[in-house]
């Protein structure tokens, strides 16, 4: 296939050199042209000059903001692509806008994904994706390439929405573990030990095995960003208005992150919730 990828951060430019090793022709453009020549992929100057003539565009970039940029917006990749061409949406932006893109093409997917920098270094991301089963089914040779799993939630809108399901769900956790690891600390545990009994029964989490010993250890400097779960969780606590639904640890565990990024943490990983607990 013919693809062209837009946004070549730390998520997608490892997306888009699996897809350049999967044996597609792949075409990249990045509001950071040295990013994208990063990737040693071929450059195009405009997100409508990458779409041009491809099979599937593919983006993952910041916000709406950006999104509606590079799709909608002057040189944006909507006015140049094929009717028949698939576009697969990465980022995590507003369920409103996802609707919005799937009125304009026949064949649009919102699809974020889960699983991090790491995820997307290993070809293992899980994909929620929203859109008709059209969309989906001409999506699917792109996304089979860098994920481990791919479910189809429902309409336009809906891989959003699941989006802000699974960022409500890690703000619970890492608070919760926030509290474990400081309690742990203070009563002199053998850090390492406590992980051992307690990784292996009803307390289990991904987070728990992947972030454990590094928030034990201080060790921030990796992973997804505060800044960016901030975003995450502004939209889900913003859909829960629009829908009726009520959030009060996501609020609260969003104020919490607030703090670390005065602390000046807005660029370490969720886990560095963590310091604004003390020491």
């Amino acid at each position: 296939m013919k693809i062209a990828f837009i946004g070549t951060g730390v998520m997608g430019a490892p997306m888009a050199r699996h897809l350049a090793a999967a044996g597609h022709a792949v075409t990249v453009y990045n509001r950071t042209r040295a990013k994208a020549a990063a990737t040693g992929l071929a450059v195009a100057d405009t997100p409508a000059a990458a779409a041009d003539g491809a099979d599937a565009v593919v983006a993952c970039v910041g916000n709406d903001a950006d999104l509606e940029q590079v799709t909608l917006g002057r040189d944006g990749a909507f006015a140049a692509m094929r009717n028949d061409a698939v576009f697969v949406d990465h980022t995590t932006v507003s369920a409103a806008l996802a609707e919005r893109l799937a009125q304009a093409r026949a064949l649009v997917v919102d699809a974020p994904v889960s699983g991090g920098q790491a995820g997307a270094e290993a070809g293992k991301l899980a994909i929620m994706c929203g859109g008709t089963p059209a969309a989906i089914a001409a999506a699917q040779p792109v996304m089979q390439v860098y994920a481990a799993r791919i479910v189809h939630v429902g309409a336009a809108g809906a891989g959003q929405r699941t989006k802000m399901v699974n960022q409500i769900c890690i703000a619970g956790v890492l608070q919760g573990l926030s509290e474990a690891v400081r309690f742990a600390q203070k009563a002199n545990l053998d850090m390492d030990k406590v992980l051992e009994a307690i990784s292996g029964g009803a307390a289990q989490s991904w987070q728990m095995v992947n972030r454990w010993p590094t928030m034990t250890r201080g060790e921030f400097d990796f992973g997804f960003a505060i800044d960016w779960m901030r975003k995450d969780l502004g939209l889900a606590l913003a859909e829960a208005s629009a829908v009726g639904a009520t959030l009060p640890l996501t609020a609260l565990v969003d104020q919490f992150y607030a703090e670390v990024q005065a602390m000046g943490g807005g660029r370490q990983d969720t886990s560095a919730l963590v310091r604004r607990m003390g020491k």
